[in-house]
């Protein structure tokens, strides 16, 4: 008999550690910046100089992306690059950025989430979380009826929206850890 309840209260004990950090997680992600001191994942301004470019082939990883396993994005060319080792890029796609660009720095992928509900309501998945920006989650995902449409500008929105097939390529190579570069 001891044993059974023994097993109970460990599963009970583990079901409470798990709610405890799930909810820590979010009020440290919305509360507001004067009380939640510095965020994990978060990095200062960087230098705005624009990444070199390759005139010829757009797609070409940038050069100052980092160095070692990484996702990279940049900002102004709405273009996401997955960079395995040996700098070689994996792949890369074109992406459609929600309404607020996350700060350019380093950051680590923080957080993951399999099927969710999108800040603008729409149903996504694959979601790879990185920063927060005013409060709002920053990170990838794809809409589970691939839509890539542009986001409602009057809506403070931090999800970068990619393909259905490029969301699953996402999903596969940015696990918790995994280093994102955001760039101009």
């Amino acid at each position: 008999m001891a044993r059974s309840s023994s097993g109970f209260v460990a599963g009970l004990t583990a079901a409470a550690v798990a709610v405890v950090g799930f909810l820590a997680y979010q009020a440290s992600a919305n509360a507001p910046d004067h009380l939640a001191g510095p965020r994990v994942g978060t990095s200062p301004a960087v230098s705005t100089t624009k990444a070199p470019r390759d005139r010829k082939n757009p797609a070409a990883l940038p050069g100052d992306s980092g160095t070692g396993e990484r996702v990279v994005y940049s900002i102004d060319d709405d273009r996401v690059w997955l960079v395995g080792e040996n700098n070689r890029t994996q792949r890369t796609f074109a992406v459609t950025p929600g309404t607020l660009d996350p700060v350019v720095g380093t950051y680590e992928v923080t957080s993951r989430g399999r099927i969710v509900t999108g800040s603008d309501g729409a149903q996504i998945e694959h979601v790879v979380r990185f920063s927060v920006v005013d409060g709002i989650v920053i990170g990838f995902s794809a809409a589970t009826d691939g839509s890539t449409a542009a986001p409602d500008p009057g809506k403070k929105l931090g999800g970068i929206r990619e393909s259905r097939a490029d969301g699953d390529a996402m999903w596969t190579f940015a696990t918790v850890g995994v280093k994102v570069v955001v760039i101009q």
